[in-house]
Order: C-alpha cells, then structure tokens, then sequence
C-alpha cells in the first residue's frame, strides 16, 4: 500500500478525481496563488470573502491592525473596526430570508437509535427568537456572560445563538466537567446565568446534570458568586414530577424502554426555571442587536499550563469569516451535502464546525448526543447509512477505539454517499490514518487531517480535499492567511527540512483576542517566548517535501483524546489527598487515546502507596476536573529527580514513564538515585 519509513507512511495520496473535479479549489496551483494573496493582501482577500456576509454597517477603522511584538507595545489583533453585524442573523436570518427556511439545518441523533428529530431553519430561527426573549426576560443583556452546561441536543445550539443574536457572550462547558470545574469557570467569566439540562443518557449510563449544576452553583455562593437563574431543558421525557413545597426534589422517571433507573433532582423555586415553560410564554420575533466586529462573541476555557483555565476570548466579525471560510473550503461544502461532525459543542470543535461554519453556509448538519459504541461498535456508520452523510469529521482517538472491533462494525453498513473524512484533535498515526481511508472511505473519499487549537478558531493547517495530495499522519500546508515557522530553542528559524516550535508570524481572522481578564496572560502565554510571533505550544517538523507533521506538546500540557489537560491542574489535584505531599504529571503514548497521563506521587510519613490509594488518587483527580481527566498510570516516587535549585526534570520521568533507561546527562542532579529508584518501583502493568 504504502512505503512506510519511521513508522510514517510516506506515500503521496491524490485527490479522487470525482471530488477534484467539483471542488472549490482544484488543484495545488489554485491552493497556491490563492494563498500567496492571502498573505500578501490579507484586507483584499479576506475583505471579498466577507462581502458574502451581511454587514449592517461597513468598518470605520482599518481592515487590520495588529501588533504581534510584545517589546514594541501590547499585543493587539483588530479585523474590520467598526463594521456592524451579528453571527446569529448571518447563520440563521439570512438563509430564511435567501428562500431557504425549508432547508434543514440540523437532524438529531439522540443516545437511543430510536430518538431522533430535525429542524429546519425557518423552526431554528424561531426557537432562537424565543429563547432569545427569554433571556432578555431574565435580565440578559448585551455583555453579559451565559454559562451553558448542557448536552448534545439542539437546545445547546439554540442557546449560542440565542446569547450571540441580543449580544450575550456564552461561555459553554464540557457536559464532563466535574462540578467544580464547572464552578471555577462560572466565577472566573463572573456568569449569572446558568442553562443546563435534567441529565443525559452516555450509553447505558444516566448522567445527573443537574445535580452537578446544583453542586457548582453551591461552590460559588461559598467562593462570594451568585447564579442568580438556572434555565433546565426537560431532557429526559416523558416523566411524572413530585415537587415538595419549597426547595425540595422532582422525581423524574426515564422512558420505560431505558434501564428501570430513577432520576433524582433538586428544584429551587426561586432560582431553577424550565426551559419549555419559559419558551411557551415568548414571542418567535427578537430584534437582532448589531455587534461591532471586535465586539465578543464567547469565552471557550482551555486548560493552562499553570493550571488555572484561561478563558479564551473570540470576537464576531472575524471568527465568523474564518470559521465559515475553513468549513467551506476544508470540507469542500456545497448545498446539497450532508455533513457530520461528532465533537461535543462543548469543545472548540463543535463551536465552529457543529454550529457556527456549517450554519453560515446554509449546511445541513448532524447533532449526535451518543456515543461511537452504543448499542453497538457501528452506531457511527449506521447513522451514516441513514443520513446518507457526504462529510464526515471526527477524532483519531475515535478512529482507533473503532478499529479494535474490527472491519465488520463498518463494512455491514453503505457509505458510498462519503467524500470526504476528517480528523481532529491530536495527530492521527499513519495507521490509523490508512485504515480511515481504505475501510471507512473505502479508497474512495480524500482525508483531511486537521490542525488547529481552542485559541486559532479554526483550522491552521490542513489539506484541500480537490487539491492537496496528502501524506498518513501530515496536517500538510497552511489554510489561507496562516503564516507558519518552525523555531529552535533560542528562536532562531528551522530552513527546509528540520523540527522544532511552531509559531505564527501574523493574525488570521478566528484567532483569540485575548484571555478573558487578563490579557497580560494572553502575551505571557503566546508571545513572550517568541517575540513577534504567536506560539501554538506545539512541536512541529518539516519533511523534505515541505509538508508539516505537528509533533505534540512541547509545554507542560498533554493532548489526551483530543481534550488538551493541563499537567499542574492534574498535580495541583494530586496534592489535594491527604496522603499526597508532592505529584509531578508527564505524558505517556497510548494505543487509543494518542497520550494519556502517567502521575508520580511522593507520600507523606506514614502513608503506604497501595491499590485503595491509587483508586482514591484517581477520583480525586475525576472529581477536581473530571472524568475524561483521569490518570492512567500513577506510580509511588519517594523521591523526584531535581536540580539542586528544586527543578522537577520531567524529561527523566517522560524516560522513567516509558521504561527507558537512556536517560542522558544527570549531573545536574541534586539526587542520582532517586532515578534508579524511580525504575525500581515501575508498576508492572505499564
């Protein structure tokens, strides 16, 4: 199939002729001279891309303006200044006033292969509206922060859109989140209001949403916040309620199909409102409120490598371009397509490529709430099967768990409607990549592997499915307006072929603006090491025929099945356990999840490390930030390898984690011992 060199596939795969040939751009040439404009005219060409788009207002300012050199001024990134739109009446609105109102824009896929539902644009704009006066009733105002904690269902969707058409900025949390996740990013975005959900069903597990909502909304009124409204979506229907007077408990019972399971809720009179109430009571017309450019739209929260989340910040005009330009040109999007993505809307993913870039161009999109194995390990392609889905985008961690279940799970069902696949989240393996492409597509369909974080809004570095060849495991070239560079150490720049840092030398449109209070940590983070470029904290190397494979991390965060974690928050949970005096966290490979965290902890006087440890250790860290957080690995140090100015060296716990004694030079060491000592407790199991 394919010559293999390094464990990589080194094989160039052309675009399939069939795709090529109605693709937006159709060749490298084409890829070429529109990037070469890209860059060299960033206002020429990113400004015909947004006459595409209603402005009610045309900029006062300039196109762009920005300062990617902390030492001559404070970081600053400006699109468009003064022009006056909204992202709701673009990616809604509009479509209905274009004809278009018939059009689905979402089928819903729910837990249950049995649940299922749709709505069209002219139903999603209407339900916007309404939601829209809801929150306006609460005393929602343009500015305000909305906190959303909620599942995958359409309310999620309409809830965005709702904040973003009166100028609310929404700041969604992963429906995964440990309750004082959850609490730590309420307070820190200083959120009033609270939308979430009754619970969800993952598989044959029944998740207590408000419950965990209610316990975040406890921890900030002993941290000195108010949630002053919690709006619940009545999920889990149809069910009898048995409210006591006061704050007391709504009994709901789940459908008879599901496992006889009771779910158990608090209801407080005076701050808890359901969703379907207050929308029976709203009008379907709200007034759009016209936003200026570099106005916010929301705050996503990325873990930070001190271990505190910083609340990314994005704005409307320029993430709305960049989001719908990437959705158009990387999925190769036309009117007729069906396109799914699987990423929760919790996620940057499902922010950009779930709601806001498939709605601006009119798409027909999929909301899945289950999971890649329920009932079964073909759920992903019989809902293929079903919708006849043309674009297909997911993650390699998922496309590995897949593979364990062998080809049958995907060969049973028709995928012939597939075009093209996509990957997100981490760097996908050559194996991986290739079994995607000969068993999910078949041969048939062009993979895009793409790169891009929480911080860029969409994607940085990717294929054109009509026009690059591609590599297993490269993210390839630049989308347009992406200046990439690869650093050594000391920033000087990596020619032809080499490895090092990844940076950007100048602003696109989606990019962040700033960390939400705090924009010293917004220059600390991404421009101070590099001054004059934005980092990405990601390792990269060019190959000889210039194409980029992004390495990993290179700063103190590990990439776990797409979900970026922090190593210090891990740790900071860690040291929480009575018994725990010292952590220190490193990353270590994994066959599904690309990396998982493998913790060494140093224990206190008179403390064994024993399996009730280990299993206590792990909860916490499930509790402190969640589940998906949990360690995999946690092994007993008495002692850590530090220089004699107290520097944990994470570069011999990487080796120790993996078990190879190839450690290199240790003479800084305040302690060599403590390294022999670390292989000697290795557990057996890694």
């Amino acid at each position: 199939m394919a010559d293999v060199e390094n464990g990589e596939a080194d094989l160039l795969y052309f675009p399939p002729k069939a795709i090529q040939n109605e693709a937006h751009v159709q060749s490298m040439d084409q890829y070429r001279e529109m990037y070469k404009r890209s860059v060299e005219d960033p206002a020429g060409f990113w400004g015909d891309i947004a006459k595409q788009y209603h402005w009610e207002s045309p900029q006062t300012g300039e196109f762009l303006n920005y300062n990617f050199d902390y030492t001559k001024g404070p970081i600053s990134i400006k699109w468009l200044e003064g022009a006056k739109t909204n992202i709701c009446y673009n990616a809604v609105d509009r479509h209905v006033e274009n004809g278009h109102g018939d059009k689905i824009a979402f089928y819903w896929e729910g837990n249950d292969p049995d649940d299922h539902g749709k709505i069209t644009y002219r139903e999603l704009r209407a339900k916007v509206c309404k939601f829209a006066n809801v929150l306006k009733n609460l005393g929602v105002q343009k500015g305000d922060r909305v906190a959303i904690y909620m599942p995958m269902i359409l309310e999620i969707s309409v809830a965005m859109l709702a904040c973003a058409r009166i100028g609310a900025i929404h700041s969604i949390v992963f429906g995964g989140f440990s309750s004082e996740s959850l609490a730590d990013r309420i307070q820190d975005a200083k959120c009033r209001f609270l939308l979430t959900a009754d619970g969800v069903w993952r598989g044959a597990k029944l998740l207590n949403l408000k419950d965990i909502s209610d316990e975040a909304i406890v921890k900030c009124h002993q941290h000195g916040h108010e949630v002053e409204k919690c709006v619940v979506v009545r999920h889990l229907s149809p069910f009898e309620e048995q409210v006591v007077e006061g704050d007391g408990d709504c009994v709901e019972e789940p459908p008879a199909k599901r496992p006889a399971r009771q779910l158990r809720i608090r209801w407080h009179h005076d701050r808890d409102l359901w969703w379907h109430e207050l929308m029976e009571k709203a009008s379907d017309e709200c007034d759009i409120v016209w936003m200026d450019a570099e106005d916010p739209l929301f705050m996503l929260y990325t873990s930070g490598s001190t271990g505190k989340p910083k609340g990314v910040l994005h704005t409307v005009g320029g993430y709305m371009i960049y989001s719908s330009t990437t959705f158009k040109y990387v999925f190769d999007y036309h009117p007729d397509d069906i396109y799914w993505c699987t990423a929760d809307v919790g996620w940057i993913t499902g922010h950009t490529y779930v709601t806001y870039g498939p709605l601006i161009n009119c798409a027909t999109g999929i909301i899945f709430e289950g999971t890649p194995f329920y009932p079964d390990a073909g759920r992903f392609w019989a809902i293929v099967e079903k919708y006849k889905v043309t674009k297909f985008y997911t993650a390699p961690t998922a496309i590995r768990a897949i593979m364990r279940y062998g080809d049958g799970f995907v060969t049973k069902y028709d995928r012939s409607s597939l075009k093209v696949l996509g990957t997100v989240g981490e760097p996908i393996n050559p194996e991986a990549w290739l079994w995607y492409y000969n068993v999910v597509g078949n041969k048939q369909c062009a993979v895009v592997d793409t790169f891009w974080q929480t911080e860029t809004g969409g994607h940085v570095l990717t294929p054109l499915p009509g026009a690059t060849p591609t590599k297993p495991g490269s993210a390839t070239f630049p989308f347009f307006g992406i200046v990439p560079h690869i650093l050594s150490e000391d920033g000087k720049e990596v020619e032809d072929e080499g490895e090092g840092y990844l940076v950007f030398s100048q602003p696109w449109p989606g990019m962040m603006r700033t960390v939400y209070g705090s924009h010293e940590r917004f220059e600390t983070t991404y421009f101070k090491k590099f001054p004059g470029f934005y980092t990405t904290g990601d390792g990269a190397r060019r190959d000889k025929d210039g194409y980029i494979w992004v390495t990993g991390r290179i700063d103190d965060m590990v990439n776990v099945s797409g979900h970026l974690l922090s190593t210090a928050e891990i740790e900071s949970a860690l040291v929480e356990h009575k018994a725990v005096t010292e952590a220190a966290v490193v990353s270590h490979p994994h066959t599904i999840k690309g990396e998982c965290t493998y913790c060494f902890v140093t224990l206190k006087e008179g403390y064994e490390f024993t399996d009730e440890l280990e299993i206590e250790l792990k909860r916490m860290v499930r509790t402190k930030i969640g589940p998906f957080a949990e360690p995999d690995f946690i092994q007993n140090a008495p002692g850590l390898p530090k220089t004699r100015s107290g520097k944990i060296m994470r570069r011999i716990l990487r080796k120790v984690a993996v078990g190879n004694r190839d450690i290199g030079d240790v003479t800084t060491l305040a302690d060599e011992s403590v390294v022999d000592l670390l292989f000697e407790l290795r557990p057996e199991k890694v």
